[in-house]
């Protein structure tokens, strides 16, 4: 991909729209819309990297009620010809055509390289990336597990979503009060995921979501990692305008 000259491209993630309530998931959802006005202006490309929703569960024809102004604003971008790529979180893994069908939006459910101007890419959401959280992984596992999600599905969509948003909230995403705290190089499961891709291929940027902590971090071999914090408390987002990517506040 090649981008002309004066546009750019912007990566946002972690909404958790839903959480932690619905005047402040409202509120959250407004802003947002006002940030994706004021971008489509010079927006070549939109990647949306997972956790758009608290909880996210398609049926075969009943998918959550709500957000109707960001699904709209979506739309309405995709509409004027600008793509827009989602990577599914660990809130809103379960999508099934939704997306795609009606706002034109392709979804990934791993990581995906992407080459932008020369630049080497490589875009995820990040959950059950590195090493440890064996206990996430375990459960990711069974969450995107066929039958499993079989199974869910056959519970009533009030049960079945009340039963998810329940425990969701209780999730660190939805109380937004863990995970704040840079742990060190040695510790940062994300960066020592990336510098093991670094020993077989190079990529000058690896932009995840789900840490919940802007993070701009210098790896080896004049590469980065870019962590895009979130809606909830931070309001961040990276822009690539072609050359360099950067690391940004919204400010409504």
């Amino acid at each position: 991909m090649q981008l002309e000259p004066g546009k750019k491209i912007y990566f946002l993630s972690d909404f958790h729209l839903g959480a932690p309530d619905h005047r402040r998931s409202l509120e959250r959802e407004k802003r947002i819309v006002r940030f994706l006005e004021a971008a489509e202006k010079d927006a070549a490309m939109f990647f949306v990297v997972g956790d758009m929703f608290d909880f996210w569960y398609e049926y075969k024809s009943v998918v959550p009620k709500g957000y109707v102004r960001l699904l709209g604003k979506l739309a309405s971008i995709t509409d004027k010809g600008i793509p827009v790529h989602f990577f599914v979180g660990n809130h809103d893994m379960w999508m099934r055509g939704y997306f795609e069908q009606e706002l034109n939006i392709p979804v990934f459910f791993t990581e995906v390289p992407y080459e932008i101007n020369g630049k080497q890419f490589l875009v995820g959401h990040g959950d059950g990336l590195g090493p440890g959280d064996h206990g996430y992984k375990f459960i990711k596992k069974i969450f995107r597990n066929p039958v499993c999600q079989w199974l869910f599905g056959i519970l009533h969509p009030t049960m079945g979503i009340g039963l998810a948003n329940y425990l969701s909230r209780k999730s660190r995403a939805a109380t937004g009060q863990a995970d704040e705290v840079f742990l060190g190089e040695d510790n940062e499961w994300l960066i020592t995921y990336c510098k093991d891709v670094l020993k077989s291929k190079h990529y000058d940027y690896f932009v995840f979501g789900h840490r919940h902590l802007p993070i701009d971090f210098d790896l080896p071999g004049n590469s980065r990692y870019i962590n895009l914090g979130d809606w909830l408390k931070y309001n961040t987002y990276a822009v690539f305008d072609g050359t360099d990517m950067k690391l940004e506040t919204f400010h409504s």
